[in-house]
């Protein structure tokens, strides 16, 4: 089976925040990064050249493909903040319908800025993401 693309690497998590241009997205990573610190208790590890990750979780799928990915993880995208988090925990819908302006996918969380969300339900879906995911993995 193939090896997911995306791995952790050896580069400098502050070097890569130290790079954003805009000084938005340079505050927010900054912002974001002290509340992935805090909320995991872990350092942050580059996944390829724009995942900032949080321990890690090994996968299987009902197809039988296996990998690992982190068990938390953010970027700073140029257009927007993404958020490596789903919908797998106690009252998802409620946070997430208190969260602010923000727009989701299967497993993603987009965010133009974080003056668009309530901060502290954005930690807490953080928070709950990763306990659910910590649950079945080895964070």
């Amino acid at each position: 089976m193939p090896e997911n693309k995306t791995q952790p690497t050896n580069a400098s998590v502050d070097e890569f925040i130290g790079q954003i241009e805009n000084r938005r997205r340079h505050s927010d990573a900054l912002a974001t990064l002290e509340l992935y610190q805090s909320v995991t208790g872990l350092p942050p590890v580059m996944w390829g050249p724009t995942i900032i990750g949080f321990g890690t979780h090994r996968y299987r799928t009902a197809g039988g493909r296996e990998g690992t990915v982190p068990a938390a993880g953010f970027s700073p995208r140029k257009a927007k903040l993404v958020f490596y988090v789903g919908e797998g925990f106690d009252e998802a819908d409620k946070l997430y319908a208190a969260l602010g302006k923000h727009k989701r996918s299967v497993s993603c969380l987009y965010i133009n800025k974080l003056d668009d969300v309530n901060l502290d339900v954005l930690r807490e879906i953080v928070a709950r993401d990763f306990a659910a995911t910590v649950d079945r993995s080895d964070a």
